[in-house]
Order: C-alpha cells, then sequence, then structure tokens
C-alpha cells in the first residue's frame, strides 16, 4: 500500500465526521437556508476546524452565495473544498524541512508527553538513514529517564549515534556535546530531543532559549528547524498547545501524530489558517514508514476526495 493510500484510509475517521456529514447534509436539503447553513457551521465545529477558521469558511460561504458561486445545496462541498485545499497549501513552500548547506543539519523537536515526540524523532532517524545520511540523536530530555531508555531504542532500531547524559542532567550539556560530536563525527543530521512538559511556560522557555544559544554558538543559524509534535487525537488541545508552544519556542513547523486513530484530523486546517504554521510532517500508523512530509495536496485530496 502506497502512502496515499495509507493516509486515505488513516483519514476515514475524519472523513466520516467531516466530508460525509457536508455530504449527508447537502442531500437533506432541496434550498439553501438559514438551517442548512447552521448545521454545516455545526459540522465544521465537530471536526475539531476551530472557531475562527470556521468562522473564515462560512464567510466565505455567504459570500459564495452573494456572487451566485453556490446556487444549491450541491455546490457547497466542491466550494469548501477549493476553499479547505487553499488553506491547507498556503506557503506550501514553507512545507518542507529546512537542511544545512553545509555541516550538519539540526532539527529541534518538542511537544508535551504523550504526543509521540519521541516516536516521532526515531521515525524521522529512519527516514533520513533510509536516505543515506549519516544521522545522530540528542537525549536532551533529561527530565525522564524513559525519554532516554526509549531514544536508545531507537537509536540501535535505526543504527543512529544517541548522546546522552543522567537524567536530571542539563539539557543544553547535553545539546552541546552533541553538537560537538556531530561536528567532529561528520554527520548529516543531528536530531535533539527536549523535555515535555508545558507546567510554566517561563521554565520552559528559559531551557529552550538555553538549548538554542548553546546550538546556535556552536553551528551558526541553527537549529535549522524547530518541530512542535501534536497528537491530532487532542483536536481542539493540539491547537491550543501550538498556541502556548509559540510564545516559548520560535516554531518553524508541526508534526501531526496519530491522524489514523482519530476523526478530529480537521485540526490541521485549524493550525494552518489561525496559526499560519507550516505543517511538515504526518503521521498516519504506527510502522516507522507511516510517518511521511506532508503534501497538502494529497492531504487535501484524501479528506475531501476532491
Amino acid at each position: 500500500m502506497g502512502f496515499f493510500d495509507k493516509l486515505k484510509k488513516g483519514l476515514n475517521k475524519t472523513r466520516e465526521n467531516f466530508t460525509n456529514r457536508i455530504e449527508k447534509l447537502v442531500i437533506g436539503y432541496a434550498d439553501i437556508d438559514d438551517d442548512l447553513l447552521d448545521e454545516l457551521e455545526e459540522t465544521l465545529l465537530m471536526a475539531d476546524v476551530g472557531v475562527s477558521t470556521t468562522e473564515k469558511l462560512m464567510a466565505a460561504v455567504r459570500q459564495g452565495i452573494k456572487k451566485k458561486q453556490i446556487n444549491s445545496p450541491e455546490d457547497l462541498k466542491p466550494f469548501l473544498a477549493k476553499e479547505i485545499s487553499a488553506i491547507l497549501t498556503a506557503g506550501e513552500d514553507q512545507n518542507q524541512t529546512k537542511m544545512a548547506e553545509e555541516g550538519p543539519t539540526v532539527l529541534l523537536v518538542i511537544g508535551v508527553n504523550g504526543a509521540g515526540k519521541t516516536t516521532t524523532i526515531g521515525k524521522l532517524a529512519a527516514y533520513y538513514k533510509g536516505q543515506g545520511k549519516r544521522v545522530m540523536l540528542a537525549a536532551a530530555d533529561t527530565f525522564r529517564a524513559a525519554a532516554i531508555d526509549q531514544l536508545e531504542v531507537w537509536g540501535e532500531r535505526t543504527g543512529a549515534q544517541v548522546i546522552k547524559h543522567e537524567e536530571g542532567s542539563d539539557p543544553a550539556a547535553v545539546a552541546f556535546d552533541a553538537v560537538k560530536a556531530a561536528i567532529a563525527r561528520r554527520v548529516d543530521l543531528l536530531i535533539v530531543d527536549t523535555a515535555g512538559r508545558l507546567q510554566t511556560k517561563s521554565n520552559l522557555m528559559q531551557e529552550l532559549e538555553k538549548i538554542n544559544r548553546v546550538i546556535q554558538r556552536e553551528i551558526p543559524g541553527a537549529p535549522h528547524e524547530t518541530l512542535l509534535v501534536l497528537d491530532a487525537t487532542t483536536g481542539q488541545n493540539a491547537l491550543h498547545q501550538a498556541e502556548l508552544f509559540t510564545k516559548a519556542a520560535p516554531i518553524t513547523g508541526v508534526v501531526l501524530t496519530k491522524l489514523d486513530g482519530t476523526a478530529k484530523g480537521g485540526v490541521i486546517i485549524g493550525i494552518k489558517s489561525q496559526l499560519a504554521m507550516p505543517v511538515k510532517w504526518i503521521g498516519v500508523g504506527e510502522g516507522v514508514e507511516d510517518l511521511r512530509p506532508f503534501v497538502a495536496e494529497d492531504f487535501a485530496k484524501a479528506l475531501l476526495g476532491s
């Protein structure tokens, strides 16, 4: 099964909650009236598109009706498909992961515990190892011993080198040692894990700022990407986390995991629309090969059948 087929299958629950509901809604009405528009708005909210994105889409629908671009309920789905595709494909050039022109590329990975952060790092390592790159992992989530152990397991599975200190060590010291080792060993890609806690934004901000300073001092322009891992099954909570993390770190892109296990995949539309944040990677399964770069057009096609 190719990745597009996996993506389509993975989005089944979201499609049932979103596209299929719109189709059923359209069949139930002979004309466009206020009741239909109210139900459409409710459908968008139920799909975790988000309040402001729903308002934006509904404003576009009303404008479409006014301009005679929408003349019957049957016109609603293709119109919405076009509007959502436009949101998803906006700034598509930013969806590509930025790589260093020379020396190690550094990816800093952040996100709350349980979002699939460490697993994502392992799958990224496998993806780039598959492209023939030399990969190193830095266990800078020293808050949990389990995170260090988990990263070591991924290192063994993918053949990536792992730099670690003891539990409770200074995360910036781990990052420093990892950067030095990556330069000395001519590594192509260094992926840095970080602590997944958001209890106090100030602590998180200070820790991330320190890690950033250490990395930048050794490799100007690094980290080349700061990726925020979000769990799609949490729906609007993922959007809330994204908003909080943007205040704590200069995020360059999002990794959305567990899209195959949720009806809330519409949150990706809200992330793109409300936060204007590039979605770089998506996960549609537990397999190593089930994390892939985000291709907006494929996602829109798999979600809307457009």
